[in-house]
């Protein structure tokens, strides 16, 4: 059996630098370290950081005076960082800037006067994080329905966002749905999905077009990216399974199978791929991988002020003192 790889997969930048600021407080600043929500929906990721002395929570009642606290990539309502610049935390955002960037838009359309849609999936934590911006004025769809259940208003007074992880096919639908029932409704200067979303999206239409029969993604059920990928491989009528390691992996999916593609989620290590592909190789008379050739991502997004390496050098300085 053949083995491809998605190029690209797995980390973006928003979640490398998620996990390297989780990583530099508890350097910096000894465990615990408070982190609202898991930093990213991988569990993998999230039990590594919790056996390094991370503590996730749900809401900041259960982080003690004086702590060291942590926002997610996925980002926070306003209600919750005023908490916990009230409470005095030290606090670093590890929202996504691609995320923060929707916030900035959401504050600013609305001090326009403006209603806004925003075109994700309710529950999400960064849907709830990026309405959560504004007090009022804002409306969720999640399908083209939702578009059509809307009461009528003029567009001039409308705008729209999407979250960042949605699928481009799902919102494109949305989008256009939008501009239909409300001609002249606002649209964000630059499209909200990440470039990360995309560049998956396109790798595993690549994957299912080149000819495999099955594909796996790596990534937990709770990722609503990696839930994405595995949509967009059905939607290219390739059989596909989201697993969170290689222990998920089932034997019997491959019988008949002459090509599997493999993909990662934006917030699913590599070791975790490499892991499914030793697993194949050794019980599913897999051939050594194949990547495919796709996007090479050079983004890089820096660490905030408090966790450079020079605050990690000067704290080594004086434990060493």
């Amino acid at each position: 059996m053949k083995i491809l790889l998605a190029q690209p997969r797995g980390f973006c930048a928003g979640v490398t630098r998620a996990i390297a600021i989780v990583e530099r407080a508890l350097a910096i600043y000894g465990a615990p370290i408070y982190v609202r929500h898991e930093i990213v929906h991988n569990r993998t990721v999230v039990d590594g950081l919790k056996a390094r002395g991370a503590i996730f929570v749900d809401d900041l009642s259960e982080v003690p005076e004086g702590a060291t606290l942590v926002f997610s990539a996925h980002g926070v309502p306003k209600t919750v960082s005023d908490e916990a610049e009230r409470r005095g935390f030290r606090v670093f955002d590890a929202t996504c800037p691609l995320v923060k960037k929707v916030h900035k838009e959401v504050s600013r359309m609305r001090s326009q006067g403006k209603t806004i849609i925003m075109i994700g999936h309710a529950g999400h934590p960064e849907v709830e994080g990026t309405m959560g911006q504004v007090d009022d004025g804002i409306e969720l769809v999640e399908e083209v329905d939702d578009v059509t259940a809307l009461p009528p208003v003029s567009g001039d007074d409308l705008a729209y966002v999407t979250q960042t992880t949605i699928s481009a096919d799902d919102s494109e639908a949305m989008i256009v749905a939008l501009k239909e029932r409300f001609p002249g409704i606002h649209e964000p200067k630059r499209q909200d999905i990440c470039y990360a979303t995309q560049n998956r999206q396109e790798a595993v239409k690549h994957l299912a077009r080149a000819g495999v029969d099955l594909i796996l993604v790596i990534g937990s059920v709770t990722s609503s990216n990696s839930n994405r990928l595995r949509e967009v491989a059905e939607r290219e009528g390739t059989r596909a399974y989201l697993v969170d390691t290689a222990e998920h992996v089932e034997l019997s999916w491959f019988e008949g199978v002459k090509c599997v593609g493999i993909t990662a989620g934006a917030s699913a290590p590599e070791e975790l791929v490499q892991g499914v592909v030793r697993f194949l190789e050794a019980n599913a008379n897999a051939q050594p991988a194949i990547a495919l050739d796709g996007v090479e991502e050079n983004v890089a997004f820096p660490l905030p002020k408090g966790l450079w390496e020079s605050d990690v050098d000067a704290k080594t300085e004086r434990d060493e003192q």
